[in-house]
């Protein structure tokens, strides 16, 4: 399903992000992506969404190529990946409802599917009950469920967290993860960019792919390089 080969990636400021980054995540796999700030887990979290481009490389998405797509296949590919950032990201001044429903109007889905569709995912996450609230009404772990609703708002086939439990306790923490588990038993895709190593320690039959200034380190699935 998602595929980087031999992938690098520089920045004129910064030096080199990624050096000979080459993994896989397969369909309806749940993976770990560590490593300390500014290792290179959020470079590649753009690069799979297709933000950036690789400098030297390929990054292979649902039969998409970073070397080939075109700038309007981007937009299709994008309803295929679920992406949820550590700050929610949600519409200040638009309720629960309206935020999960945002991400559908921008593609020009029905209004009745909409409202079908926005309340089946509220109650996916556990926030019915909170469908007219803004998001300064919710606790961080609920805005985050909602952030949650709104990136399977096209069902996608793979969900990339980017730190998303960075910024809730210990509780919210937990309840988030769960909900992550019960969409990757249903058949999404998981990839899940943490500095927690206390959640990654607690789920040791999850992969991890451990990264070090831009290099893989480690993946469980192969063992210590």
């Amino acid at each position: 399903m998602i595929s980087l080969l031999n992938v690098h990636k520089e920045f004129n400021r910064t030096g080199a992000a990624l050096a000979g980054v080459t993994f896989t995540l397969r369909k309806g796999e749940f993976c770990f992506l560590t490593g300390h700030s500014g290792a290179g887990k959020s470079t590649i979290m753009k690069l799979i969404h297709m933000a950036d481009r690789p400098t030297r490389g390929e990054v292979r998405v649902s039969g998409y190529s970073s070397s080939k797509i075109k700038p309007r296949e981007i937009a299709l590919l994008r309803r295929k990946i679920g992406y949820i950032f550590q700050d929610f990201r949600l519409l200040r001044d638009r309720t629960a409802a309206a935020n999960i429903a945002f991400a559908m109007e921008v593609t020009g889905m029905r209004p009745r599917v909409i409202r079908v569709k926005v309340g089946r995912l509220l109650s996916q996450v556990g926030l019915a009950a909170k469908s007219e609230a803004l998001p300064a009404e919710m606790s961080g772990g609920e805005q985050q469920r909602i952030a949650v609703a709104r990136a399977l708002a096209h069902d996608p086939l793979v969900l990339l967290a980017d730190e998303p439990t960075g910024n809730l306790d210990e509780r919210a923490t937990r309840g988030i993860f769960e909900l992550f588990r019960d969409l990757n038993a249903a058949g999404t895709a998981v990839l899940l960019a943490t500095h927690d190593l206390e959640l990654v320690r607690a789920h040791p039959k999850i992969r991890v792919i451990e990264l070090d200034h831009g290099r893989i380190v480690y993946d469980s699935s192969e063992g210590a390089r």
